[in-house]
């Protein structure tokens, strides 16, 4: 699979399109209680919890307060970011190192669970209030429902939405390839047979998990597992979805974006390929942008790979493997290459491939928070990419906002 050439970091590629948000005036005479220093209305969150509310205006001292939402890297930041990614590709993991860690990703996920239990992440609290789809299928009288999770871990996104579920015909499978993780699922007080499933299963596998009926699932959650997987993966574990949730049926994504803290501060011996890590516990770790998981959930980087496969690869790509219509695409709806202008080919689905046509994309937004540690005087930055992509009958196409 051809990797992009970031060689070079700028705002672009830190900042594929971030979310449009209307930023209050310095005039502003309603101040939200956790924007303010009044010591009667002094509160660190509002009541109900709102999220990306708090935003840094020129003005504003960025030492004042612990986090700002929506704020992008100054350029001397980015300048600091380039020359850290330098330093990571000019010492990569060794290749065998390389080999053991791909070569059972699984194990080194075992071992995370056995030393970090369920007390290593918190509850995601937030889930029903970032992805509304979560509050339709838990209400009361919402009939009979099936959510998957995948990449379930120790609990932490399925037992709060079992808690708040109102709905008794609510089910909720919950997957995850560790085996560790799954028993720490079982064995909690809070799992209840009747209403959750908690079962060993690798999304990237070329099998559908026994139980698991095809266009059986009405929703996805998929929280920070997509990045776990090698890009070489992603195909099959799409498909997977695909397969699983019913026509209409919708996936919850949220994952790491690239220029995150956690990328920027990888150490030497790290780097396995461009924007895909192994951290210090052993497990992997991939960096998206926005135009990349379009891409991918929308089928077209698949699309072209299956052009290449049917020996249609002749024209050689010059730009990034993430594909774009060209703003004077003819009628046969040909594709050009970010940073290329060579055409590669058509998005006419391929007769060897049944899973051309994947989702449409109802949303993908880059979610930014600055970070400050008040006492050091330091600006961490936080970079994550939350999207909705709802599945599409065949003969209605991927098509992406």
């Amino acid at each position: 699979m051809a990797t992009p050439d970031v060689s070079t970091f700028t705002s672009t590629d830190l900042d594929p399109a971030p979310y449009i948000v209307s930023k209050p005036t310095a005039t502003s005479k309603t101040i939200p209680a956790h924007h303010s220093h009044d010591p009667v209305n002094n509160l660190k969150r509002s009541d109900p919890f709102q999220f990306g509310s708090r935003y840094l205006l020129p003005e504003d001292d960025p030492f004042e307060f612990n986090a700002w939402d929506h704020v992008e890297p100054s350029n001397e930041d980015l300048d600091r970011f380039a020359s850290q990614l330098a330093a990571q590709r000019a010492a990569p993991v060794s290749d065998f190192d390389r080999n053991r860690f791909n070569g059972d990703p699984a194990q080194w996920w075992n071992r995370f669970y056995a030393n970090n239990t369920s007390n290593f992440f918190k509850d995601r609290k937030w889930l029903q209030q970032e992805f509304p789809i979560l509050k339709k299928v838990t209400r009361r009288g919402a009939g009979k429902k099936l959510l998957l999770e995948i990449g379930a871990g120790a609990g932490n996104t399925c037992f709060p939405i079992a808690k708040e579920n109102e709905n008794e015909d609510l089910m909720v499978h919950a997957y995850d390839f560790s085996p560790k993780a799954v028993d720490l699922i079982r064995e909690a007080p809070a799992y209840d047979p009747k209403m959750l499933r908690a079962e060993v299963w690798d999304v990237a596998s070329p099998d559908l998990p026994l139980g698991l009926e095809e266009e059986s699932v009405d929703v996805v959650l998929m929280i920070f597992i997509f990045s776990a997987l090698h890009p070489t993966q992603w195909r099959q574990s799409v498909r997977n979805v695909w397969r699983v949730l019913k026509p209409g049926g919708e996936v919850c994504f949220r994952d790491y974006g690239r220029g995150d803290l956690a990328q920027v501060r990888m150490k030497k011996g790290r780097w396995m390929e461009e924007n895909f890590y192994i951290r210090g516990d052993g497990t992997r770790v991939y960096f998206f942008d926005k135009e990349e998981l379009r891409s991918i959930w929308s089928g077209e980087l698949f699309r072209i790979k299956s052009l290449e496969d049917e020996g249609l690869n002749e024209t050689k790509v010059d730009g990034p493997f993430i594909a774009e219509r060209s703003k004077d695409e003819d009628a046969t709806g040909e594709l050009t290459a970010i940073g290329s202008s060579v055409i590669i080919g058509s998005l006419e689905p391929s007769t060897k491939n049944p899973f051309e046509a994947y989702f449409k994309i109802e949303s993908l937004g880059v979610d930014r928070r600055l970070l400050i540690n008040r006492q050091k005087q330091l600006k961490m930055y936080r970079c994550w990419m939350q999207g909705r992509f709802r599945k599409v009958d065949m003969s209605e196409g991927a098509a992406a906002d």
